[in-house]
């Protein structure tokens, strides 16, 4: 049982759903963050002119620099943006929460499903092994007929009867056989197991310790601590309601520091330059010249500065997001008032179907040792020609209910108790187990 509910947790496909989930809030959460934080961006561009108009017009000495070579790395850092970026790492923190418990939530269900296909397949077994010795009864008592009918004390009817009595047996036999196969198929299923692969029952149910267990489970029945699902419909509200500021925040202004710094290089021929930027009267190749030139080399580029944006008007665009926000939000709150219903009804019915099992669990508790006491006395008595066979026939069909019943309502007890922690937000427990006898 305790593997199969971990890897039921750690392999199947809606666990692995819930986890990217998460996975995909923490991208989220990085990104919402990253507006807030500074931006360094590095760029460097080469250019050639092939033909400048600027330089045939004023001059080709100020204008006439056909190879350009600029590096740059600019710093930027957002000062205020109407509290975008504060509101949307909230906003994804809050999915994130969601996320997580949407994941526990599935967990939880997970390990109720998978414990309720195990002991299904479980149950089949037993009610296999129940059906074939009704069978096997059903045959010795035909020959112990038999015997009687050879020695005079019993009919033709009463064997024929036993005859037919045993082969109505068969087909419930077969059916609880096909059941054992469905219910092993269904545990393949939520196992994402090959439908090849050999599943091998190790543990059953042990009656003895689901009285303690059910009562720990069902304690302080008027304390409900808030299960996962309202936990994250609780978040997604809060993250809807971040989104209204978020929207909002278009409104506002945007303010931005700025600070590049780089090297430019203007080479008068194509080569990539190697020197650092000097001007200087003997770089000059002309004699006599006005100004001085430049060694074609790097020189430095630097500035810095402030820049503010206010959208003035949009085309209503931010009033659109800021009541598609709203609209979002009170979906939200819908969704958790909805919530909230369901839970409040599934704690009340599972509550309801808890005292339902409890009940049938006390009540089969002695019954099938009182009924397999009964059918041994009429069989006792049939052999010693103190009773008819119709009431030992009706002896062991009460047999076969007892024991079914008992089965059904030990199995049907845990699951109850199961389903009763999942709706209260308890952790799930693992049901008392013991090793199988073979």
């Amino acid at each position: 049982m305790e593997d199969a509910v971990r890897r039921v947790v750690r392999e199947s496909d809606e666990a692995r759903i819930a986890q990217a989930q998460v996975e995909v809030t923490d991208a989220q959460i990085t990104t919402a963050r990253a507006a807030g934080l500074p931006q360094a961006r590095l760029s460097s561009q080469y250019s050639q002119v092939l033909r400048n108009a600027r330089a045939e017009i004023v001059g080709q000495s100020i204008f006439g620099q056909n190879y350009n070579y600029t590096g740059n790395v600019n710093f930027s850092q957002v000062l205020f943006q109407g509290g975008r970026v504060f509101a949307g790492a909230r906003a994804a923190g809050d999915a994130r929460r969601a996320a997580s418990h949407s994941r526990a939530e599935t967990e939880a269900t997970l390990a109720v499903d998978v414990q309720r296909a195990y002991l299904n397949a479980q149950l089949a077994r037993e009610l296999l092994q129940i059906q074939e010795r009704n069978a096997q009864l059903a045959s010795e008592r035909l020959t112990l007929v038999e015997q009687l009918e050879r020695g005079g004390r019993a009919s033709r009817f009463d064997v024929l009867r036993s005859r037919v009595e045993r082969a109505n047996l068969e087909p419930q036999v077969l059916a609880a056989r096909n059941a054992v196969e469905l219910a092993t198929i269904e545990l393949r299923r939520i196992l994402n197991l090959p439908s090849t692969s050999v599943v091998a029952l190790t543990s059953v149910l042990d009656t003895a310790g689901l009285r303690a267990l059910a009562a720990t489970v069902s304690a302080d029945s008027m304390t409900n601590p808030l299960r996962a699902s309202e936990r994250a419909a609780q978040s997604s509200l809060e993250a809807r309601r971040e989104g209204i500021k978020v929207a909002r925040a278009d409104l506002m202004p945007t303010v931005t520091a700025f600070f590049q710094t780089g090297y430019t290089a203007l080479p008068s021929s194509n080569g990539f330059p190697t020197v650092w930027g000097r001007t200087s009267l003997a770089n000059c190749g002309t004699p006599n010249p006005t100004r001085p030139c430049q060694n074609n080399g790097w020189f430095e580029d630097r500035n810095f500065g402030l820049q503010v944006a206010w959208p003035l008007f949009d085309g209503l665009r931010s009033k659109g997001n800021i009541d598609l926000a709203q609209a979002q939000t009170k979906l939200a709150q819908l969704q958790l008032d909805q919530e909230r219903e369901r839970v409040a009804v599934e704690r009340s019915r599972t509550w309801a179907e808890f005292r339902r099992a409890e009940a049938a669990f006390d009540a089969q508790r002695e019954n099938a040792s009182q009924a397999e006491e009964a059918w041994k006395i009429a069989a006792l008595r049939f052999e010693r020609g103190l009773s008819t066979q119709l009431e030992v026939a009706d002896a062991q069909l009460l047999l076969l209910t007892a024991r079914t019943n008992a089965a059904r309502a030990s199995t049907e007890f845990y699951l109850a108790t199961a389903d009763l922690a999942r709706a209260r937000g308890l952790p799930i427990p693992l049901p008392p187990t013991r090793p199988t006898s073979r």
